[in-house]
């Protein structure tokens, strides 16, 4: 009988409970790389299905859309624009993550009115906007936005009148967005003005 020159393999005298680590060892690396696929692994599955199995607040395997790569339906002629805060979340439930950008035009001063603007992305495509929360039309200041269990919140600053000064907005408003059925449902808390709790 020849000897090895390497010292003995441990697994060589191995016990049943050395297999059974082995084994959960090996589930747990399989499991791990299922959770590691591809978005489009899944790309048959329904809606509804996505919603039974991946509730709002889980992990998300897809990547956010990135706001920079976007086309907003803001027209800011030569100055271009400018995205000024960006929260990504799952809103509509079906696990992949939209991205909640408020945009404005890249005025050298004042202070320019606010889109708010709801973007999603299938595969490499570039992202787009599905909704607008906030119309610069408005013509408001967006200071804040977040995304919480499927819900936008934001802070939106007005005027009170046409005689304020568009440099000063006088009225504050918290506004939180969330998608029922097939639009995006707005409710408003109480006015006040800027630098005082609602």
């Amino acid at each position: 009988m020849q000897t090895s020159a390497l010292p003995d393999l441990a697994h060589t005298g191995a016990k049943p409970v050395h297999w059974l680590a082995t084994a959960a060892a090996m589930a747990a690396v399989v499991a791990g790389a299922g959770l590691l696929q591809p978005g489009g692994a899944t790309a048959t599955a329904s809606a509804s299905e996505h919603r039974a199995t991946a509730p709002h607040g889980s992990a998300q395997a897809a990547a956010a859309p990135d706001p920079a790569r976007a086309d907003f339906p803001l027209d800011c002629g030569a100055v271009g624009r400018t995205v000024a805060r960006k929260a990504p979340g799952d809103l509509d439930g079906d696990g992949r993550p939209e991205t909640v950008a408020v945009v404005h035009c890249a005025a050298g001063s004042g202070t320019p009115p606010s889109g708010v603007y709801v973007l999603t992305q299938t595969g490499g495509a570039a992202p787009r906007v599905v909704a607008t929360l906030v119309d610069p039309a408005r013509k408001l200041t967006v200071t804040d936005v977040a995304v919480r269990g499927g819900r936008v919140s934001a802070t939106l600053l007005g005027y009170s009148s046409t005689g304020v000064p568009r440099c000063c907005p006088d009225v504050r408003e918290s506004a939180t967005w969330q998608w029922k059925g097939s639009a995006f449902v707005e409710t408003t808390g109480p006015a006040s003005a800027p630098g005082r709790s609602a």
